[in-house]
C-alpha cells in the first residue's frame, strides 16, 4: 500500500480498497488450527521429534526389540499435558480479545449515532468518543466539546506517559459539532500508508475544492483515553488487523488509483504495528535441554554403532557357524545387513537414555511456579489491591535469567512531580534557601517560603525560598520580567476556569499531577492541564511571580502581566521533539513588535545564541553546571527579535513547507532551524524531580543478585550522576567511574580502551598473572569474569553515536558490560533502542 485513501461516510468507497476491520486478534490458535499448529510447535523439542522417530522404528518389525506402547505413551502423555497448558493460555488471549472487541462505539449511520461493537467498526466511519472512553481505531479528530477543536488524551497504553497531551481538530472541521452537519461531510484524507510511528503522520484533507494539510496533532490513535473533554467526533483512518488488500481500478476523486495487490502481515492501527505477532517463545533452559538431547543422542549414535559393528564382526566370524541352530531372520543375507539391522534394535532397547521424562518435570514445574508467583504475598501491592499475574507458564525461569536491567529515569527513577527550584537570569542565580539575614542557609535549615499574597491569582501550593527573585519582579527588572514572560508565553499548557463547586471533567484522577498545581479563585478554580509535568512547573511558576496565563485559542496567548491582561497574537508554535530539544512561539506584542522566545537543552540552544552574549554564557554555564550537579533537571532560555518582512517571508515559506506532499517534516525542520539562530540569552531554569520512594533499596538488591542496571536518559550528565549516586547506583565504594566524553571516533574508541585496560591492570594480580592481551583475545564472559572490582561508565549522546558504530559495537560493550553500572545521557529514544538491541 502505497498510499491510503478515505472517504467520510462512504463505506461502498472504502470497500473497494478492503481496508482491514476494527477486529483485532492477538491468539494464537482456534479449533481448527490449535492440533497441527501446536503439535508443530511441539515437536521443535528435539526430543519430542526423537521419540516419535523412535516410535516409527518400533512400527518395524524386523528391528523391533519392544513394544510400541512403551513409547507412545509417555510420548502422549507429554504433548496432552503440554497442549493443555498452551490451551489454557490461548484460552486466556482469546477472551482478552473478545472482551475488546466487544466493546460499543457510537458510529454515525446515515445520519444516526448507533451502537455498534468495536470489530464492526470501518475504515471511513465517524465515531462518537466520550469523556474516559478508550479510542477505538486511529481516527482523525474532526470536533470536539472543547473550543477550537481541542481535547485531551492519556496515551499511557501506547508510551507509559501518564500525564496529558492535546490534540486539536483542523479549524475547518471543527465547527461540525453536531450529527446532522457530520452526516453531510464527505471529504476525502490521502495519507501515509499503516506504519509503527507514534509520533509522526502525514496526510491531506480534500473538501470543498480545498486542501488542508494533516498532522499527529490532528489524530488519535487507538489505546488512548480521552479525559478532561465531554465528547469529540473522529474518522476512522486505520482499523485493527491488516488483511490481503486489493486496490482495485476506480475513477472516482482527483486521481485513477493504480492497480496494486499486496499481501502485508500484521495491523493496521499504531498501536496495534507496535504490538507484533504472537510468536513461539523459546526459554534458555529449552534451547540447553534441546542441546543436551542432541549431545545424548550422538552418544547414543555412537554406541549403536559400535554395537552394531561387534555384532557384525560376530557374525562374520562366529555366528555363520551356527546357522543350522540359529538360523538368521528371514531377509536377512549377510554378516553386514544384520548388523545394520542390530543398529536401529540397540537404538530402541537403549532409547532412555534420551530422558522424556526431564521435559515433563520441567512444565509440572513451571505450571508450579506460575501459581506461586501468582499466591506470592510479597509481591502483592496493598495500595492497589493487586496481586502478581503469571500470565503465560512457558517462561517464568526467564525471571531468574535477568543480567541486565535498562531503565529510564524520570518517571522510572523519579516521581515525575516536578517543582520549579532555581533559575539563572541575566547572570544571577537565585534559588538557593536563605535565612533570616539574607545569607545562604546552613545544611538542615529550612525557614519560611517567599509570600505571594501580593497576587490574587498565585498558588498556594507554590513554593520558592529565595525572597531576592521576587524583589527584582516588584523592582520591574526587565530581564527578570522578560524571563518570566518567556515562560507564560512559550508552552503548550492549556487553562480552564472551573465555577466553583462544579464537578467538572478536569477533577478525573489521572490529571492529578497537573491538577495539583492549581490555585482556588474566588471566582472558581484555575486549572493548568500540561503535556508535561515540565511544562506545568514552569507556568505555575511564572503565574506565582505575577505572570500568570489566563487562556488561549489558536491565535492568541492571554496573560495577566502583574494584574495587566495582555493578549499576544500567537504567529507560529515550533514544536518540540526529541531531535530539536527545544520548543519556540513566535508571538506579536500589542505594540506590533515580534519576538521568537525559545527554550531548551543546553547543549542545543547554547551553539544558537549571538556572538555577543559570550560572557552571559560562561556565568550561565557554571549556573547549569552547579544546577545539574544537585540532580536538577535544566532548561537554557533564549529570545530573538524579528523584522516584519523577514517574518512575512519565513511564514510564506513555513505555510509552502506544511503542504507539501513529500518531506515535509524535513522542509519544517530546515525552516525551523533557520529561524533559530542569534538568539539572545535570558537565563535557565532548574527543576527538582524527587526520587521515588523505594527506588535505592531496590538497586541495592538487584546489585546482590548480579543484576546490572543502565539507566538511558535524556537529561544532562551532571544531572544523571547525582541520581545515580541518590539511588546508590553510582556509591563511592566503587573502584572507578569512567566518563566518556569524546567528540570523535578516535576519542571514544582510545577513552573505551582505557577504560578497559585500567580494569584489566587492576585485575591481572587477582588473575594469577595472566596477560592482559590472553584475556582480551577469550571471549566477552571470559573477560567479564577476569574483572576485579566494581566499576561504572558514565557515556554522553554524541560520544555513544560514535559507539554504535559497527566498528566501535564490539568496543563499546567489551568495556560497558565489565561495569556494575552504565549511565547514559542526553540519549534520543533511537539511541535507547539500539544500546538495548546491542546489549
Amino acid at each position: 500500500e502505497e498510499e491510503r485513501r478515505v472517504r467520510a461516510n462512504a463505506r461502498e468507497y472504502n470497500e473497494k480498497f478492503q481496508y482491514a476491520s476494527n477486529c483485532i486478534k492477538t491468539s494464537k490458535y482456534n479449533i481448527v488450527t490449535f492440533l497441527p499448529v501446536n503439535l508443530f510447535e511441539q515437536f521443535q523439542e528435539v526430543a519430542n521429534t526423537y521419540f516419535l522417530f523412535l516410535l516409527i522404528l518400533q512400527l518395524i518389525p524386523q528391528i523391533s526389540s519392544l513394544s510400541w506402547f512403551t513409547t507412545i505413551v509417555p510420548l502422549v502423555l507429554v504433548l496432552t499435558i503440554t497442549a493443555v497448558k498452551d490451551a489454557t493460555d490461548d484460552y486466556f488471549r482469546h477472551k482478552s480479545d473478545n472482551q475488546v472487541n466487544n466493546r460499543q462505539s457510537q458510529v454515525l449511520i446515515g445520519g444516526i449515532l448507533r451502537q455498534e461493537q468495536w470489530m464492526n467498526v470501518r475504515v471511513g466511519d465517524i465515531i462518537k468518543l466520550e469523556n474516559n472512553q478508550f479510542v477505538a481505531a486511529d481516527l482523525l479528530l474532526l470536533s470536539s466539546s472543547e473550543p477550537h477543536g481541542l481535547c485531551y488524551i492519556e496515551t499511557a497504553e501506547l508510551d507509559g506517559e501518564t500525564n496529558m497531551k492535546v490534540r486539536q481538530a483542523i479549524p475547518v472541521t471543527a465547527e461540525l459539532g453536531d450529527t446532522s452537519q457530520l452526516a453531510r461531510f464527505d471529504g476525502e484524507v490521502i495519507c501515509e500508508p499503516p506504519n509503527n510511528k507514534l509520533d509522526k503522520f502525514g496526510g491531506t484533507l480534500y473538501w470543498n475544492e480545498n486542501k488542508y494539510p494533516l498532522s499527529n496533532q490532528n489524530m488519535l490513535l487507538r489505546g488512548c483515553v480521552l479525559r478532561n473533554t465531554e465528547w469529540c467526533f473522529g474518522l476512522v483512518i486505520f482499523a485493527g488487523e491488516l488483511r490481503q488488500q486489493l486496490l482495485l481500478c476506480c475513477t472516482e476523486g482527483r486521481e485513477r488509483h493504480p492497480l496494486m495487490r499486496s499481501c502485508s502481515p500484521g495491523p493496521d492501527t499504531k498501536l496495534m504495528q507496535n504490538s507484533g505477532r504472537t510468536k513461539f517463545k523459546r526459554t534458555s533452559i529449552d534451547r540447553l535441554m534441546n542441546t543436551l538431547v542432541l549431545w545424548i543422542f550422538g552418544f547414543l549414535v555412537c554406541m549403536g554403532v559400535i554395537l552394531a559393528i561387534g555384532n557384525a564382526i560376530w557374525e562374520h566370524e562366529v555366528g555363520v557357524c551356527f546357522q543350522i541352530y540359529l538360523p538368521w531372520d528371514e531377509g536377512v543375507h549377510s554378516a553386514f545387513f544384520s548388523g545394520f539391522l542390530s543398529f536401529w534394535s540397540y537404538i530402541i532397547i537403549l532409547n532412555t537414555v534420551v530422558p522424556i521424562s526431564l521435559y515433563v518435570s520441567v512444565e509440572v514445574i513451571r505450571l508450579g511456579h506460575s501459581y506461586f508467583i501468582n499466591w506470592d504475598k510479597k509481591m502483592y501491592c496493598a495500595k492497589r489491591r493487586t496481586p502478581a499475574e503469571a500470565r503465560t507458564t512457558t517462561l517464568n525461569e526467564e525471571l531468574g535469567q535477568v543480567e541486565y536491567i535498562f531503565s529510564d529515569k524520570t518517571g522510572t527513577l523519579t516521581q515525575n512531580i516536578m517543582v520549579f527550584s532555581k533559575c539563572s537570569v541575566n547572570g544571577h542565580s537565585y534559588g538557593d534557601v536563605q535565612d533570616m539575614l539574607g545569607h545562604k542557609a546552613e545544611l538542615g535549615e529550612r525557614p519560611e517560603p517567599v509570600d505571594f499574597s501580593f497576587n490574587p491569582l498565585a498558588d498556594p501550593r507554590f513554593q520558592f525560598w529565595d525572597p531576592s527573585l521576587l524583589e527584582a519582579v516588584k523592582l520591574g527588572d526587565l530581564h527578570v520580567h522578560e524571563f518570566f514572560r518567556l515562560l507564560s508565553l512559550c508552552h503548550t499548557v492549556m487553562s480552564e476556569e472551573k465555577s466553583e463547586g462544579r464537578c467538572g471533567a478536569g477533577s478525573s484522577p489521572v490529571g492529578h499531577r497537573t491538577l495539583s498545581l492549581t490555585p482556588m479563585l474566588s471566582t472558581g478554580e484555575l486549572l493548568y492541564k500540561a503535556q508535561s509535568p515540565d511544562e506545568g512547573a514552569l507556568v505555575t511558576a511564572a503565574r506565582n511571580f505575577g505572570f500568570v496565563f489566563r487562556s488561549r485559542t489558536p491565535k492568541t496567548i492571554t496573560v495577566h502581566e502583574l494584574g495587566q491582561a495582555i493578549t499576544y497574537q500567537l504567529l507560529a508554535i515550533l514544536d518540540f521533539n526529541n531531535i530539536r530539544k527545544r520548543m519556540s512561539v513566535i508571538i506579536r506584542s500589542p505594540e506590533g513588535k515580534i519576538r521568537l522566545y525559545c527554550k531548551g537543552a543546553d547543549t542545543i540552544l547554547l551553539e544558537r545564541l549571538h556572538p555577543v552574549n559570550q560572557d552571559l554564557t560562561s556565568i550561565t554555564t557554571d549556573h547549569l553546571n552547579e544546577y545539574a550537579g544537585e540532580g536538577l533537571r535544566t532548561l537554557v532560555l533564549a529570545y530573538r527579535d524579528l523584522e516584519e518582512s523577514y517574518y512575512r517571508d519565513w511564514s510564506e515559506r513555513l505555510h509552502r513547507a506544511g503542504s507539501a506532499p513529500e518531506a515535509r517534516e524535513d522542509h519544517l525542520a530546515r525552516l525551523y532551524d533557520e529561524v533559530e539562530h542569534d538568539m539572545m540569552l535570558l537565563g535557565a531554569t532548574a527543576i527538582e524531580d524527587k526520587l521515588q520512594q523505594g527506588v535505592p533499596e531496590t538497586i541495592a538488591i538487584l546489585t546482590l543478585a548480579n543484576i546490572k542496571i543502565w539507566v538511558l536518559t535524556g537529561d544532562k550528565q551532571e544531572t544523571a550522576v547525582n541520581i545515580g549516586y541518590s539511588c546508590k547506583m553510582l556509591t563511592d565504594d566503587m573502584t572507578e567511574v569512567f566518563v566518556v566524553t569524546g567528540h570523535t571516533v578516535l576519542e571514544v574508541r582510545e577513552e573505551l580502551r582505557k577504560a578497559r585496560e585500567k580494569m584489566m591492570d587492576a585485575s591481572r594480580s587477582v588473575c594469577n598473572g595472566f596477560s592482559y592481551q590472553e584475556k582480551l583475545s577469550s571471549k566477552l564472559t571470559s573477560v567479564l569474569e577476569a574483572i576485579a572490582g566494581e566499576y561504572a561508565l558514565v557515556i554522553n549522546g554524541h560520544s555513544l553515536a560514535h559507539a554504535l558504530e559497527a566498528d566501535m559495537e564490539v568496543e563499546f560493550l567489551e568495556t560497558a558490560c565489565a561495569c556494575k553500572a552504565v549511565i547514559c545521557c542526553r540519549v534520543t529514544p533511537l539511541q535507547k533502542a539500539q544500546v538495548v538491541e546491542l546489549v
